[in-house]
């Protein structure tokens, strides 16, 4: 589908962004400087013309991205959890696309369940509200079970979604395709991985069916974290546009009066939800990768119950120790050994030089410590973040993209509850944790049990993989060396034996 239809797409999206007056409400919040203004001015004002007209009950922003379509809404809402980038104002405007924006009737989500399920709605459900919330991609109804009375939500996938989708999600790669031909610097931030990673995420998100795969695995993970509840899953009930799971009771973790008013200490809730993801992400590698305000709630003993399973993030173990150790030096300030990790781990050019390199990582952390979180200006770190990226030539892992948008998006949620948190006075227990537990000897002697283990499962082959190592050799090297290049191949098929004898000395 992608072809110059799609620069139509984009000149609509700045046109729709000036005719809801939206354009310079976002320039503002983000401190846009005058020759960014002036361009975008020019390039969208003549076209205001061609811009969605969206809803004008609306605040501008939020009139103008839900105009767009759902890959849109889905970056308004990632603003809306960081009043701290985008301002009090339009944070607050951008709140209602993550669960009020315009639903679809409800004897059309009857009809989608009834063609998902292959059943009749009354015949499975005695009641079926309403929609209760609407998102970008679905909306939820409140039910109850006819066979068990028991209260369920069942969320049911916007008809034609998957095809609003793809149009944006096309758009947004002839934008990165630009970007990299008429901007050759911004080329190590690999705006195409990029966007084939925001594809890959959205068309999971797509499927229900693997949403609730995800929501088992989560469950099972969680299952003994103090202080977090899961709503299950009623798989007989679920499929590929419709999702059914127990109906959680609580508050809207972003309604602060309601929380006061029920007595909720918001200091608390605000380093739980940081200390569940840092566990989650580093712990178990799988965590929840949408965790703004729409998609938690706080129960009556003051349990944060998540939902929404979606868009769940996966880093494997090497990336969460790297993540750790990382997070780990710039609570130490030890900013030389969080340079080293990102030679050590290749996220920095080998020929860069790693004392720079600290001092520059130094001049971003030492503003955050001793110093209350309400005064750091998020948007101005993030700037000179993104200019020490640039200036020791990082390029994009795509590996950490969900990663760290989710760090962004749940500290904005922290940071709504308590402006005054610090992200690593709570991330310090946390990671100090998990160093302990996955850098040192006990953690070598895991790796080496582990790598014994999946030796073992190769040992009937050891010797027919042996033989072939020494006829490979014996008929690649010169005759006078054969006895010497036997010596790799013999100690080879030694350690292999020395690990498989380790492995059942272990287990």
């Amino acid at each position: 589908m992608r072809g110059p239809h799609n620069i139509w797409r984009l000149i609509r999206t700045g046109a729709t962004l000036e005719r809801a007056g939206a354009m310079n409400v976002v320039l503002d919040a983000f401190e846009a400087p005058v020759s960014v203004r002036i361009v975008a001015r020019i390039l969208a004002k003549p076209f205001e013309f061609l811009g969605y007209r969206g809803d004008p009950s609306m605040a501008p922003a939020t009139r103008a991205l839900t105009a767009l379509g759902p890959a849109y809404i889905k970056f308004g809402q990632i603003l809306s959890t960081r009043p701290d980038v985008v301002g009090d104002e339009l944070a607050e405007q951008l709140r209602i696309l993550q669960d009020q924006l315009p639903p679809f009737p409800v004897e059309i989500a009857k009809a989608e369940v009834a063609r998902e399920l292959g059943v009749e709605v009354d015949e499975v459900f005695s009641e079926f509200s309403e929609p209760i919330a609407a998102a970008s991609i679905a909306q939820v109804h409140k039910a109850r079970l006819a066979e068990t009375g028991q209260e369920v939500a069942v969320k049911v996938l916007r008809p034609g979604v998957e095809r609003a989708f793809r149009k944006d999600i096309d758009a947004f790669y002839l934008g990165a395709s630009m970007v990299e031909i008429f901007a050759p610097g911004a080329r190590r931030l690999k705006p195409m991985d990029v966007i084939r990673h925001f594809d890959g995420v959205v068309r999971g998100e797509l499927d229900l069916r693997l949403e609730c795969s995800a929501a088992s695995e989560f469950a099972a993970n969680t299952k003994d974290d103090e202080g977090f509840q899961l709503p299950a899953i009623v798989w007989p009930y679920s499929g590929r546009r419709v999702m059914t799971l127990g109906w959680a009771d609580g508050l809207p973790l972003g309604d602060n009066a309601a929380l006061d008013a029920a007595g909720h200490d918001r200091r608390v809730l605000g380093e739980r939800v940081l200390t569940l993801f840092l566990n989650h992400a580093l712990r178990d590698g799988f965590f929840h990768a949408d965790m703004h305000q729409g998609n938690l709630k706080v129960a009556a003993n003051g349990d944060i119950i998540a939902y929404d399973f979606g868009i769940m993030g996966h880093i494997d173990l090497y990336t969460r120790r790297v993540y750790a150790e990382i997070l780990y030096g710039f609570i130490r300030k030890d900013y030389h050994r969080v340079a080293e990790v990102h030679f050590e781990a290749g996220y920095v050019p080998a020929d860069q030089d790693v004392d720079e390199f600290a001092r520059a990582l130094r001049a971003v952390g030492e503003p955050i410590f001793g110093m209350d979180a309400s005064r750091i200006s998020m948007a101005k770190l993030l700037a000179y973040l993104f200019e020490v990226t640039e200036r020791f030539g990082m390029e994009t892992r795509t590996e950490l993209i969900l990663l760290q948008r989710t760090m962004v998006v749940v500290e904005g949620v922290a940071r709504s509850l308590d402006p005054r948190i610090n992200i690593w006075d709570v991330a310090s227990p946390v990671v100090s944790d998990y160093i302990k537990k996955s850098i040192g000897p006990r953690a070598v002697l895991s790796d080496l049990a582990l790598t014994a283990k999946v030796l073992t499962r190769f040992g009937p082959r050891l010797p027919r993989l042996v033989e072939a190592a020494l006829v490979a050799q014996s008929q690649e090297a010169p005759r006078p060396s054969r006895r010497s290049s036997l010596v790799p191949a013999v100690l080879g098929a030694l350690a292999g034996g020395a690990l498989v004898a380790l492995a059942f000395l272990a287990f």
